[in-house]
Parts: C-alpha cells; sequence; structure tokens
C-alpha cells in the first residue's frame, strides 16, 4: 500500500471514533496508516463511560466510513453495543493499532514531525492526525473546600450505575447530558434522594417526537441564521417540552442554537422531565463551596449529601501535546480543524474536537474523509 512521499504510513494519535474513520478514509484510498493509542484496546474512553449510556444520535447518523452500525443495535446504539461496533470496524478495515503506545508531545520536525512517546520513542512522520478525544480529560472545579468534605466526591467519569447509591442522599453536579441522565439512573436505581444542581439553565428537547429524531433538526439547521434558529426551536420547545419553572428548570432566556455556539449542546429528555415533575430528582442552585459534611448552594441554602457526583464536563487536553505549537485557541481548542491545517502547522490534522447539533460522529465521519482526501492531494 502507498504511503507518504517519505514512505512513511500517516501516524494518527487515539483509537477512538475518529482515529479509526481517519485509519480506515486513508486505507480506502490507498494511503498507509498506524494509529496510536495509549491503552490496551481501541475505544478506551467508550468502555469507560457509564453503563446506562447510548447514543444521543440515530445509527444511521453514527456509522463511520465503510461500515454500517447492525440494524440489531436499535436506533439509539448503547454504549456496550458502541464499543463492539469499534472493534469491529478496527478489524473489518484492517486497521493497523499499536496499544500500548502513549504520546506525550508533538513538535516539528525537518520533514515533518516528531511525535515522543513512552519508553523514549521517537516517531517521525511527514504526516500527523490527532484523534485523542473530545472528552479526554476529566474537569472536576476547584471549588473551596472540597479536599475536607466528609462524603464521597467523585466525578461522572468514575460513575458506572447507581446500585453503589441506593438509599444515599445523592447530589448531581452539572445538568448537561451526562448529568441529567446519571440523576435518572440513580432515581431509578433506588436513591434516596436525588438533587440536581444547575449553573446554568439548560435547553431540554425531546430525542424524538413522532419518530422525528432531535438530530434531524440539527442537521437541517446546520447553515440556517442563528437567530431564526433560535425562534423556531423556541416555538418547538413550547409544544413538546413542558414549562418546569415551578420545578426549578425554567425555560432558558438565550437562544438554543445561540447556546450551541457557544458549546452548550441540549439536553436530551431520557426521563429528566417526568423524574422533575414526580419529585424524584430536584433541581437546586449551582455548587459554592464545600464545608465538611454541608455544601454551600449559590442561593444561599445549604444541602448535606453523602455523595456529590460532578458532571461537569471534560477538557480537550491537548495542551501538553501540542501547545508549544500555537495551533491552539484560549479555550485549548485547535484554531483549524478536519481538512484544514494551521498555516504554521501543515501535516498536522485534529479531528474530533467539536460538538454540533447535527452530532458528533456524523459530522467526525464527514472530516475523517475530507482529511484522507486533503492528505491524499498532498502525498500525490
Amino acid at each position: 500500500m502507498p504511503m507518504t512521499d517519505d514512505g512513511v504510513p500517516v501516524h494518527i494519535i487515539g483509537a477512538g471514533p475518529g482515529g479509526l474513520a481517519t485509519a480506515a478514509a486513508l486505507h480506502e484510498r490507498g494511503i498507509s496508516a498506524v494509529v496510536l493509542e495509549k491503552s490496551s484496546s481501541v475505544a478506551a474512553s467508550w468502555r469507560t463511560h457509564y453503563d446506562r449510556l447510548r447514543l444521543h444520535t440515530t445509527r444511521r447518523w453514527s456509522a463511520l466510513p465503510g461500515l454500517p452500525i447492525p440494524r440489531s443495535y436499535g436506533r439509539w446504539v448503547s454504549r456496550e453495543d458502541f464499543v463492539r461496533y469499534l472493534e469491529s470496524y478496527a478489524e473489518h478495515h484492517g486497521i493497523e493499532v499499536a496499544t500500548g503506545v502513549e504520546v506525550d508531545t508533538v513538535e516539528r520536525g525537518d520533514d515533518g514531525w516528531v511525535l515522543h512517546a513512552n519508553g523514549g520513542r521517537r516517531l517521525t512522520t511527514p504526516v500527523a492526525v490527532v484523534a485523542t478525544g473530545y472528552n479526554h480529560t476529566a474537569h472536576l472545579p476547584s471549588w473551596p473546600g472540597r479536599e475536607n468534605f466528609d462524603g464521597e466526591l467523585l466525578h461522572a467519569s468514575r460513575y458506572r450505575d447507581g446500585k453503589p447509591y441506593a438509599g444515599k442522599d445523592v447530589l448531581v453536579a452539572g445538568v448537561g447530558n451526562t448529568g441529567a441522565e446519571i440523576a435518572v439512573d440513580l432515581a431509578e436505581s433506588g436513591a434516596a434522594r436525588v438533587r440536581l444542581a444547575v449553573r446554568t439553565v439548560p435547553h431540554i428537547v425531546r430525542r424524538s417526537t413522532l419518530g422525528w429524531p432531535a438530530q434531524a433538526n440539527g442537521i437541517l439547521c446546520r447553515r440556517l441564521p442563528t437567530r431564526m434558529v433560535d425562534a423556531l426551536a423556541a416555538r418547538m420547545a413550547k409544544a413538546a417540552v413542558p414549562d418546569l419553572s415551578d420545578y426549578g428548570l425554567p425555560r432558558p432566556e438565550t437562544g438554543l442554537y445561540t447556546r450551541a455556539r457557544q458549546g452548550a449542546i441540549p439536553v436530551q429528555d431520557v426521563g429528566l422531565i417526568k423524574a422533575v415533575k414526580t419529585g424524584r430528582v430536584e433541581p437546586v442552585a449551582a455548587v459554592e463551596s464545600f464545608d465538611g459534611s454541608k455544601i454551600q448552594l449559590a442561593d444561599g441554602t445549604t444541602v448535606g449529601p453523602d455523595v456529590v457526583i460532578a458532571a461537569t464536563g471534560y477538557r480537550r487536553g491537548l495542551e501538553d501535546l501540542v501547545g508549544g505549537l500555537g495551533v491552539l485557541d484560549e479555550r485549548g481548542r485547535p484554531l483549524a480543524h478536519g481538512a484544514r491545517t494551521h498555516p504554521d502547522a501543515p501535516g498536522l490534522h485534529f479531528i474530533g474536537y467539536t460538538n454540533p447539533l447535527s452530532g458528533m460522529l456524523r459530522e467526525l465521519a464527514i472530516d475523517s474523509r475530507k482529511i484522507a482526501q486533503a492528505i491524499l492531494r498532498a502525498t500525490a
């Protein structure tokens, strides 16, 4: 199989969906690639997500290039089935995955890029693709007093299921999709009390309405004016989602698409609305600080949960890897993404660092083909 001009395969960092999709797209175009993965298997981050998780995007629009997701997995694919799909995807495309290889830093070389990996390895390649994942590094806020909390404090990345918390008073901090779903899971698993700490009220949408998935709206609206989408979304919300103001979740003042462009995607309802209306999940103000067994909330009230689960998101974690190259913005996100490369970093691509309304996996699949085509043109 042809390689790059220097006879060296494209090096891809990360064997998640982005890395595997790019390797397959390159393979399809006759370009050799090797995927470097620090763990012992593909789909490492997906293996550690909570058990209840299902894709928020449909099976059809979540498949990677060259292999559909089996119909038997259902419309909303489970975490376990998606891991199986990624395993079969790597095997189907004959992707070369070098496990146990952790790349610490990427730097410019004389003829491309130098990847410094564990064990003192120094890998050189004219083309590198960074695909370490959107949810790379768990973010735990530096709440004052958290180190002295008498209860249990964990990030949502360590949560698997609600069984260990049956009969306990649990506070979930953060009301993104992860926090909302974990709160529902806790309530259904027998937690004595579940509070959901809300700093910014989210937009809540139905996962599907009369068989029409919310993702389809995201795809249709991608190129419409922000103000128009905000107005349409507000009308749809009033028709499809009940007003939960009396329960502590008023409708957001900022438009849905405006918020999405700022990085906050809507919360898909997988039981939250019912749980809030029945009192099984209680929205409360945001966490401000810890004091022994008590937690101070933003509205001045205090609560004393047994457990705090911080569903406070992730960081891209790219600073150590490529932070010295001038290719990241002030929030640590790549300045150039997909087929485009930064003017000062030709041959260095990034994939999987956006989270659009149209679906991360769908856009990732599109980007992988564009990256492969760009590399093909550059090496022709």
